[in-house]
């Protein structure tokens, strides 16, 4: 598995192992931001201290072998946040906003928690300052040896800022507030591509929530019915990511925060309106425990897609072997042909600043599971 093959879009269309996103925030890192938000730390020497974070992140990386890596999304507050910072018209918010949503685990030390969910407004039309991750690719292009990748939310991602009452100044209606968040998205991609950017990735993590009864029932109080929000969302997606000469990937999952995840439930009921709509070259999607469902919907992953399988968990410190990994894709490959799938971490090891219960030898660790078990699957 030749990192100076990754180089070539063709052939990272099919590379065996991947990485989803976030990693670990070094802690010097996170001291920082404290101290930055403190007002004791001046911007300068702050963006000193994340470049290394993000050298830290690349050498970890590299050091497993993977053929793919990201900055270790270290400069953002939470895995979308970028997209706020990077564009005004969102009115406020803060870290609490992201993470809403009653967040459970299956570990007791780490426990459930709920999280309320402020009131979000789009309080203006949406006016971008600057791209969202140029400075994350340009930094990392600069020093990495393997193919950089970038990670992008998803547009509808951000329907809950749109409101039926408060935000009708700004926005008539939410079709058009998100139309705007993906045209913004778009242009971000164009310009990734302009810079040379060999791999994006759209996170789309609101698409599971759809799977429990709860969350359905949300969407459908905003006048969102399951339909019309699959239809707008994959009709938004396809546009940010159609037409592309680099390599697209689309991330499912069904939350990773601190350890602790949103819904459970398998991809049956995504499968057959998702998979074959969004025009992405690799599906990203959780298979690291039971809540995940068994691989059955992958028979509609579409000829010429990789369903990348995301069989190592990020949120305990649970050691996957090789052989069990290498179970777990013959298994799979009932469903969808061994050239078809490639294999990752379930989710990124910090989705926000929070990070996850794991260590960093956890995580190196499991990064080095991916690409031996890789090689010894693939070859």
């Amino acid at each position: 598995m030749s990192r100076q093959a990754t180089g070539d879009v063709g052939a990272l269309r099919t590379v065996r192992a991947d990485v989803v996103g976030s990693l670990l925030r070094p802690e010097p890192l996170r001291a920082a931001r404290e101290e930055r938000a403190a007002g004791r730390l001046d911007p300068v020497a702050f963006k000193r201290i994340e470049d290394r974070a993000a050298d830290v992140c690349i050498a970890e990386q590299e050091a497993a072998g993977l053929p793919v890596v990201t900055d270790g999304e270290v400069r953002r507050l939470s895995f979308q946040s970028q997209l706020l910072e990077a564009v005004d018209g969102f009115g406020d918010w803060d870290l609490q906003a992201l993470l809403w949503g009653e967040w459970r685990s299956d570990d007791d030390a780490v426990g459930d928690r709920s999280v309320e969910r402020p009131p979000l407004t789009v309080a203006a039309p949406l006016r971008r300052r600057r791209f969202v991750a140029s400075e994350e690719l340009v930094y990392l292009r600069a020093r990495a040896r393997a193919a950089p990748k970038v990670t992008l939310p998803s547009p509808s991602l951000f329907a809950g800022f749109w409101d039926p009452e408060r935000s009708r100044s700004a926005y008539p209606s939410l079709e058009a507030f998100l139309g705007d968040v993906a045209e913004i998205l778009r242009a971000e991609v164009d310009e990734l591509e302009r810079l040379g950017c060999p791999y994006v990735q759209l996170d789309a993590p609101h698409y599971p929530m759809l799977l429990e009864p709860r969350y359905r029932e949300l969407y459908e109080s905003r006048g969102w019915p399951a339909d019309r929000w699959l239809d707008l969302g994959a009709e938004l997606d396809d546009h940010v990511l159609a037409g592309r000469d680099l390599v697209t990937g689309f991330h499912l999952c069904r939350g990773n925060q601190a350890s602790r995840w949103l819904v459970a439930g398998g991809y049956e009921g995504l499968a057959s309106r998702l998979f074959g709509r969004i025009r992405a070259d690799r599906l990203l999607l959780e298979y690291d425990d039971e809540r995940s469902g068994d691989f059955a919907p992958l028979a509609e992953v579409p000829e010429g897609v990789v369903a990348v399988l995301g069989l190592l968990t990020t949120k305990s410190s649970r050691e996957e072997s090789v052989d069990w990994l290498r179970d777990q894709v013959t298994e799979a490959a009932r469903h969808l042909p061994l050239e078809q799938l490639a294999l990752s971490p379930q989710c990124g090891f910090s989705t926000s600043v929070l990070g996850n219960a794991i260590s960093v030898h956890d995580q190196q660790r499991k990064l080095r599971r991916v690409v031996e078990a890789a090689e010894a699957i693939w070859g």
